[in-house]
């Protein structure tokens, strides 16, 4: 069982939904990143979304690219990025921590010394967004060996034929992308979004959180209500890209976390 399933199975017997959150490794600098992600489990975080900067990330709307190129430009890197959650660790050995981005600095690296460094970093869980299931075999599946989970992302455009074969190798919980383009893009609205967190709930038994368009605490509970829990990024990085402290960042944070467990 990863810190994943447990968080799960623990929200699970609490009666509680999960809150989720995105933040840039690295930006705007390591010493502010690790500050935030320290005090993200404190602000009632329930599982941590580190994303891995890169030059061409395709899915990501300006927000979030322009965090990946301030983190860039301080000088982070993918071992800085697994240094951080090390350091992260150091303090906390329960949060989970998914790490998000793109296949080829994972590729450049080597994916069998990737793995065997993020499971030594303390990493919990992969979204890879350029790898789709016919890719299986390049690093869901060694990822899987590895005790990593591997978590995949469903979206509107996941009609019932694709469903299936997005679901085969995903473990941990399933991503559902509430909104068609790329993040930051529009509002998740839960009458949208309850009927497709229905349809892929009959397909799976793995809990189903919802991301992309949240950006309050109550779009937080409305859409935890109809799901397993939602997931903040771009309100979030948006401002850590204002230049606010990670005081005032963390207390942005804890409201959305209070939106989301009244879900």
């Amino acid at each position: 069982m990863t810190r994943i399933d447990a968080k799960f199975a623990e929200l699970n017997a609490a009666g509680k939904k999960a809150f989720v959150t995105y933040v840039m490794a690295g930006d705007p600098d390591y010493d502010t990143s690790l500050e935030v992600v320290k005090g993200l489990p404190g602000a009632g975080v329930d599982i941590i979304e580190l994303g891995l900067p890169f030059t061409d990330p395709m899915a990501d709307g300006p927000t979030i690219q322009l965090a990946g190129q301030r983190a860039l430009d301080g000088g982070m890197t993918l071992e800085r990025t697994l240094q951080l959650a090390a350091d992260f660790r150091k303090e906390d050995d329960t949060t989970p921590i998914v790490l998000m981005g793109y296949y080829n600095p994972i590729y450049n690296r080597g994916v069998d010394k990737f793995l065997a460094d993020a499971k030594a970093a303390g990493i919990d869980g992969l979204i890879v967004v350029d790898l789709p299931p016919e890719e299986d075999d390049e690093l869901c599946i060694p990822a899987q060996k590895a005790g990593l989970n591997f978590i995949r992302l469903a979206t509107p455009t996941t009609d019932d034929a694709r469903l299936p074969k997005v679901l085969q190798n995903t473990s941990g919980f399933v991503y559902y992308v509430s909104i068609t383009g790329i993040t930051g893009a529009a509002e998740a609205e839960a009458g949208d979004v309850g009927p497709e967190v229905a349809r892929i709930k009959a397909a799976t038994d793995l809990p189903i959180i919802v991301g992309f368009g949240i950006n309050t605490p109550e779009k937080a509970q409305n859409i935890a209500s109809i799901s397993d829990g939602a997931v903040v990024g771009s309100a979030i990085v948006s401002q850590i890209g204002a230049g606010k402290s990670p005081a005032e960042v963390l207390a942005f944070v804890k409201s959305l976390a209070e939106g989301a467990h009244k879900g």
